[in-house]
């Protein structure tokens, strides 16, 4: 006889139920990688899982705390369980969180604007006369009195 059943008989309860069946262990979230994928697609995935798992194991302990409060009808395990709501109702959140942020990553490029508006070069005049003449940018031409800025002082190069 189990200390228990001993300790069920000498206060006059009924002997407590054994369960038949244990739980099935249920391993954690193995993190896996798809070769073929990007590494932002890899971690999305394994992220998803692990929030899933957070989820779950959040829903069972608020299921046994909300037992552990009905029996005890003591207001700190109705706080206790309140706090454990709370958390899987944020985890939630940031599982929905994730989702927009892949989503954001993946428009990035297509929202980037193509147009470079400021170009800048770093080195002295002379690394880049050698880089415009390697590139044969440096075209030359002759410069007309109708392509000139009478305004200004400069002339504009065509």
């Amino acid at each position: 006889m189990a200390i228990e059943d001993k300790v069920n008989e000498i206060l006059g309860l009924e002997p407590t139920k054994t369960p038949e069946t244990k739980e099935e262990f249920k391993a954690p979230v193995v993190r896996t990688e798809e070769k073929d994928k990007e590494d932002v697609d890899n971690d999305h995935k394994n992220s998803r899982e692990y929030y899933y798992n957070l989820i779950e194991k959040g829903q069972e302990a608020i299921e046994g705390i909300l037992d552990v409060a009905k029996e005890g009808q003591h207001p700190r395990a109705y706080e206790v369980a309140l706090a454990g709501i709370k958390n899987v109702a944020d985890t939630v959140d940031k599982l929905q969180d994730l989702n927009k942020k892949l989503k954001d990553l993946k428009e990035l490029p297509k929202t980037a604007n193509a147009n470079i508006k400021n170009a800048l070069f770093v080195g002295s005049t002379a690394e880049l006369q050698k880089m415009l003449k390697k590139d044969e940018i440096i075209e030359s031409k002759t410069i007309t009195p109708e392509e000139t800025d009478i305004s200004d002082k400069w002339f504009r190069l065509g």
